[in-house]
């Protein structure tokens, strides 16, 4: 009996000197909280993105997934680029079909007046 009484002791002295040490009992302090993770390859503030970029692009887990802040900016600016770009492909486009019109006018022009120059005596 008297060797069960000092097993339970000795059993709840470890088990405090545990506790204190996970705690942060003693001459040292806590731990300090670790910072937030953040996103570390950004996406490049002083040029256009590229495909190199997004495939470096990771996002840092948080606790359920990832930051939704870090994801939503990045899906902001992937989406800004996209349309300026989408607006650059209409622009040349456009004027890729007004300069094959002034060229086809032309041409109809240039046949026109020399059939005209064919047809007088």
């Amino acid at each position: 009996m008297v060797m069960f009484l000092f097993l339970v002791v000795a059993l709840a002295v470890v088990v405090a000197a545990v506790t204190l040490a996970v705690v942060g009992g003693g001459e040292k302090a806590p731990l300090p909280d670790a910072p937030p993770e953040r996103l570390q390859d950004s996406l490049p503030p002083d040029r256009p993105v590229g495909r190199a970029d997004v495939e470096r692009l990771r996002f840092p887990l948080a606790a359920r997934g990832y930051r939704m802040a870090d994801v939503d900016d990045a899906l902001g600016r992937l989406g800004a680029e996209l349309a300026e770009r989408d607006a650059r492909i209409a622009d040349l486009e456009s004027a890729l079909a007004g300069a094959r019109a002034a060229a086809a006018q032309a041409s109809m022009d240039k046949r026109t007046r020399r059939d005209e120059e064919d047809e007088r005596p």
